[in-house]
């Protein structure tokens, strides 16, 4: 097949070059958008120019042509395209198909998944060309379709509603029936049977004893930290808890049915966008059956998944997040670490030695614990402690990466000791709104850590004497490099805090770095409220997603530190100053509609009434 039959048969309108013979050339492309080229790996390799390159907005198709293969060391050829992948991997950061296809023949190797690993072990079973759509399909997969998903959550919170189990208890019972399912449970027509003593055991007996021996097989074979601990949360906690046991068979069989057949069919965790779309499932279902507690603030997966991004997750990244709760933070960690793996020995060594966790709540623990496993990850170093008990397993950790969402009205038993016994008396709840969380954490991780963080508005303002102490602790060790301020109701239906994410870089304190903060206006992520469902994405009319372009240009924004009117500004900054965008940005008035001027009427009205200063007739 020739190179003419080669760009055809993918698509010419997706053809992608940059020098005159219509290949192209990473030196190039990498200078043309003032960035410098990736590091040479170990061995000096100088591959630059792909012979035939493939975009669209979310997918690289890269092919490499040789004339025959049997003309070539197979090693080698592998080598040279695996580091096209690493290229387009810095280049794009889009998901990739890694093509060698003969000129002289028909033959055609091809690559694709999560992390995209050259050699005859991952390679897959596409021996033919396909087009572009159909490369598009294979990573993306029809399969995974968000909006069956998430409107499943509400119908099967109704079902566990009218089953009599409370919302506390849903989130997690959800989480190990999935879990359960995926590893091939037997739930359906099971016949009451009899035990060694001569007694009966129920059909629904035997299927929770079939759930709690799948995943003691699961702890056991993953090696995981702390198992005795996982299985006793699990089993206490959930399929024990008289809520569960009190289930008829019909009751239990109809929950697993419906997971079964309405949402574990339309999640292919295979690919990166499934494992995207189950963590959503599964933060989603967390947040919308915590409703009733307004102290809840689950982290929405798609911030989870912007800050992963702007701190930098890679590869060789060691991660923390030392108030893990429902482990989001760090399966999105661990997912954009293996998606940056270039061998398989990486991605085992991500999963073992470089995601880490702490909970103290021991129902939130059991989430995390389910959560990572459900994601194909068992051996996670999560534990359930305080993070104040664990500054020495932190230090020998050398994070590099903190993620975290710390409690922002903790109480006293939740906080740091030392830091209690200067409570004033009358205080029952953490005056520093969480910033003492991460000032102890910026102590025990490596000098070279970068720290993005969730805290509320309250934070940033530091109007309290305590804050702007804590604000000064944080700026004597760190650099404060960036500050977004999100949408306000961010953590909808749970929480009500505004919230903001402050990125520290722990390498330098700030006055010696004496250079000004990023602040981003990021109010708006194309998500909306839906009843029953929190906030969902809206798409366009092609159906695809408006977040994803609104998180490449608030990344492009943060990583290329622009300036831009009502989005964006540069301000140095110092402990008794605000750390927001609002008190430093340009307005963009050509933006302005009559809508905007009549919702800030709107607001500020409410305000007074709320204030006290205007009633209403």
């Amino acid at each position: 097949m020739d190179r003419i039959q080669i760009i055809n048969t993918i698509g010419q309108g997706y053809h992608s070059h940059n020098i005159e013979n219509g290949e192209f050339s990473y030196v190039k492309a990498f200078k043309k958008d003032g960035r410098d080229m990736p590091p040479k790996t170990d061995d000096g390799t100088k591959h630059q120019f792909l012979d035939i390159r493939f975009e669209n907005d979310r997918l690289a198709v890269l092919v490499e042509t040789k004339g025959k293969f049997s003309s070539w060391n197979k090693d080698d050829i592998q080598k040279q395209l695996q580091e096209y992948v690493r290229l387009e991997k810095g280049y794009s950061g889009k998901k990739i198909v890694a093509i060698l296809a003969e000129t002289d023949g028909d033959e055609v190797w091809t690559w694709y998944g999560q992390s995209v690993i050259i050699d005859d072990a991952h390679k897959t079973d596409k021996t033919k060309l396909l087009a572009f759509e159909e490369y598009e399909e294979l990573c993306f997969g029809k399969v995974n379709n968000k909006i069956k998903v998430v409107d499943s959550i509400k119908a099967l919170n109704e079902k566990l509603h009218s089953d009599g189990i409370p919302e506390k208890l849903r989130s997690q019972f959800v989480g190990t029936c999935m879990l359960a399912l995926k590893n091939g449970l037997a739930y359906r027509d099971i016949p009451k049977s009899i035990n060694n003593e001569g007694n009966d055991i129920s059909p629904e007996k035997q299927v929770l004893q079939n759930i709690k021996t799948i995943l003691e097989g699961l702890l056991t074979n993953s090696g995981g930290l702390n198992k005795a601990g996982k299985l006793a949360i699990l089993n206490n906690k959930v399929l024990e808890d008289q809520n569960i046991t009190n289930l008829t068979y019909k009751e239990l069989k109809d929950v697993l049915c419906y997971i079964d057949e309405n949402i574990i069919p339309y999640i292919n965790d295979k690919n990166t966008a499934g494992q995207d779309l189950l963590n959503l499932f599964f933060t989603t279902f967390n947040k919308y059956v915590g409703k009733s507690d307004k102290n809840q603030a689950f982290t929405p997966d798609h911030i989870c998944d912007f800050m992963s991004k702007a701190a930098g997750v890679g590869s060789h990244s060691r991660v923390l997040d030392p108030c893990c709760g429902s482990g989001t933070f760090l399966v999105r960690a661990m997912t954009d670490a293996m998606d940056d793996c270039d061998t398989e020995d990486e991605r085992k060594n991500v999963k073992e030695k470089q995601i880490y966790g702490i909970e103290y709540e021991d129902g939130a623990f059991g989430l995390a614990s389910t959560n990572m496993l459900i994601h194909g990850d068992g051996n996670s170093n999560v534990v359930q402690d305080s993070m104040f008990n664990r500054g020495s397993w932190i230090k020998s950790a050398n994070i590099d990466v903190v993620l975290m969402n710390p409690p922002y009205n903790a109480t006293k038993k939740c906080c740091d000791p030392k830091y209690v016994k200067n409570w004033n008396g009358d205080k029952k709840e953490d005056p520093s709104k969480g910033l003492h969380f991460v000032e102890w954490v910026a102590h025990h991780v490596s000098e070279n850590c970068k720290l993005a963080v969730l805290l509320p508005m309250q934070a940033a303002i530091g109007n309290s004497e305590c804050i702007r102490e804590f604000k000064k602790k944080m700026l004597d060790i760190c650099t404060l490099d960036a500050v977004f301020s999100l949408p306000n109701e961010i953590f909808y239906p749970g929480a009500s805090a505004v919230a903001c994410c402050m990125i520290f870089d722990r390498s330098k304190a700030h006055k010696k770095a004496d250079r000004d903060t990023f602040f981003g206006y990021f109010k708006d992520d194309k998500f909306v409220k839906r009843k029953g469902l929190g906030r969902v994405e809206r798409t366009d009319g092609a159906g695809h997603s408006l977040w994803e372009q609104t998180e490449k240009e608030w990344l492009d924004l943060y990583k290329n530190k622009r300036e831009r009117p009502g989005m964006s500004v540069m301000h140095k900054v110092n402990y008794k100053d605000e750390w927001l965008a609002e008190a430093y940005m340009e307005t963009d008035y050509s933006a302005l509609t009559q809508d905007d001027f009549q919702r800030t009427v709107n607001d500020y009205l409410a305000y007074l009434v709320k204030a006290g200063k205007v009633h209403e007739a």
